[in-house]
């Protein structure tokens, strides 16, 4: 009789996890996509949140606003994601700049907080790419 209330507590749960997938999947991409560039990336952290919905219902943990619980878990995985890309080239970290009144400022210092969300993470790889593009771009040293 255990093993029956099991299996059907299972299968509402799997219910409610398709249910859930089905109402919320076309706005979590979007999210998702509005701030990821990468497609195989976005697929692989829309993945991520469903793995996290999945665990959350096996483990019993109680999540009262799915849909809101769903874009926190969303925003967190994007802001990994921005974490462990290597998006800052190691030769730019230690550059330095001279503002106007001639104070030296780090390249660092000028550019948004990796850690002000995910938005400002994303400018942060994408001025880094252009600046290394642009610094690529440029004619060698002469070292005569």
């Amino acid at each position: 009789m255990k093993q029956a209330l099991t299996i059907e507590r299972m299968t509402d749960q799997d219910q409610q996890i398709s249910q859930t997938i089905e109402r919320e999947q076309a706005r979590l991409r979007k999210f998702i996509r509005r701030r990821v560039d990468d497609q195989n990336d976005a697929d692989d952290i829309l993945q991520d949140v469903f793995y996290e919905l999945v665990e959350a219902y096996r483990l019993m943990q109680p999540i009262e606003q799915v849909g809101a619980w769903l874009f926190r878990v969303a925003r967190n995985r994007i802001i990994d994601r921005f974490r462990k890309r290597k998006t800052q080239p190691e030769a730019l970290r230690d550059e330095m700049a001279v503002a106007e009144d001639g104070q030296f400022l780090m390249l660092e210092d000028l550019l948004p907080s990796p850690d002000a969300g995910p938005e400002a993470a994303y400018a942060r790889s994408v001025l880094f790419e252009e600046l290394t593009d642009a610094l690529e771009e440029l004619p060698e040293k002469n070292s005569s």
